[in-house]
């Protein structure tokens, strides 16, 4: 296609959000943008647009606060029940939230590994024993990554198996919402219609306001613990060095049934998810590179009190419902657990407790749902279908890890047209 024909298809007036790619830059922006496609591209060509990498919409503080509900419960029940101290934790969170925006330009989340977080709450694991699993799950993770096994699986997957596990994890985190909301009904009730009144609105943050409603009406009523008086001060994290007994028992308890969870949620369906969400910009999410990120992220954080931690569908569901689309909401949320870490310290579980439970039931409620349907299981048929439900079910009866053992045999077979329904 000649140059010629590109600019007269090109509009005169580039679609919001967006600029013509190669347009100069503010001095003060020192992140590169991210290329955009338009539409009407044809393949191989260049993309026609950019857009900032921060941008500056307000539904962005609204993303940003979008993926509470399936953060503060971990880090309640980690920081109560095993004694992990909440400035090394909120410093860890914090600082892979702000690298993850940045690194990627889009609102790539970073949540507690859920699987090694409730080994670590039943079986009440020390903090040196965490400490373990997050060196040797971040070690293997920094492997697969770095020899591109983890891409390999990915392209062999068919697709069947990812929207399966996409739509259990949905339906999984909308129920959780549901029953975290049944906590207090009437509230989980009134913020799940506060939340549908200005979810469509581009004007007004809809999870900001639906929060600072949670907890006004939380203190009113006294349903959730009173506002704590705090007193800052310059709170730093202690170095935790497990010792070979500790990183065995982190290993051996936490790593083991976390890492097909961690393959499966956080790294091939949250690339897939991304793929979808964000179809026209060219940007650094693929399998490897979760993988790495989440490896590195691991491996620096664990000996300074950091928790086990990835990135996941849902929670990149969740800041994409309330509006986030770019680096902002990461590094917003960022800021804020640096911030609650290093100046609050050990009153930041009283601070973060302030939220009721119901209202984080009603933000994960809405981002299940969401998550779910961008699994769209109604491109399948028959077979297909059937492989989709099914691992979706095993998923929510079980665990995602089954639900991918049990469903990819199956998934070849739909594919190779060898299961007949």
């Amino acid at each position: 296609m000649s140059t010629e024909v590109t600019a007269r298809e090109m509009p005169p007036v580039p679609p919001r959000g967006v600029h013509r790619a190669g347009q100069a830059q503010p001095w003060w922006n020192v992140f590169p943008d991210i290329p955009v496609r338009c539409r009407k591209q044809p393949p191989g060509e260049a993309p026609r647009y950019a857009r900032r990498r921060f941008g500056g919409d307000v539904r962005e503080l609204s993303g940003a606060l979008g993926d509470l509900g399936t953060f503060i419960p971990h880090i309640v029940g980690a920081i109560t029940v095993v004694g992990m101290a909440p400035s090394g934790m909120f410093l860890s969170f914090g600082l892979f939230y702000i690298f993850s925006g940045a690194f990627y330009g889009l609102p790539i989340p970073v949540q507690p590994m859920k699987a090694a977080s409730a080994v670590v709450l039943t079986q009440h694991l020390p903090p040196a024993a965490i400490a373990g699993a997050g060196l040797t799950v971040g070690a293997l993770l920094l492997f697969l990554g770095a020899t591109g096994l983890i891409a390999r699986l990915a392209r062999m997957l068919p697709d069947t198996v990812a929207a399966g596990l996409q739509l259990g994890l949905g339906l999984a985190l909308a129920l959780l919402g549901i029953n975290l909301a049944m906590t207090t009904p009437w509230l989980g009730g009134l913020i799940c219609l506060f939340l549908l009144a200005f979810l469509g609105s581009r004007r007004w943050p809809g999870a900001l306001l639906a929060l600072a409603a949670g907890i006004i009406l939380g203190q009113a009523s006294g349903v959730a613990p009173p506002m704590p008086n705090l007193t800052f001060g310059i709170h730093l994290p202690d170095l935790v060095i497990p010792t070979w007994s500790d990183l065995w028992q982190g290993f051996v308890a936490a790593t083991i049934p976390q890492l097909p969870l961690t393959l499966t949620n956080a790294v091939i369906v949250t690339a897939a998810l991304t793929r979808q969400l964000f179809p026209r910009e060219v940007h650094r999410v693929n399998e490897t590179t979760l993988c790495l990120t989440s490896g590195f992220a691991n491996l620096l954080t664990a000996p300074f009190g950091g928790y086990p931690m990835c990135h996941g569908a849902g929670g990149l569901a969740a800041h994409h419902r309330f509006g986030a689309r770019t680096a902002t909401a990461p590094a917003v949320i960022g800021i804020l657990m640096v911030l609650i870490g290093v100046f609050c310290g050990d009153q930041a579980l009283a601070l973060v407790r302030v939220v009721p439970e119901a209202t984080l039931g009603a933000l994960l409620l809405f981002s299940g749902i969401d998550l779910a349907q961008a699994a769209k299981p109604q491109r399948f048929e028959r077979a297909e279908l059937f492989v989709v439900l099914l691992m979706a079910a095993i998923s929510i009866a079980l665990n995602p890890a089954a639900a991918f053992v049990i469903g990819l045999p199956l998934a070849v077979l739909a594919r190779k047209g060898r299961l007949n329904l």
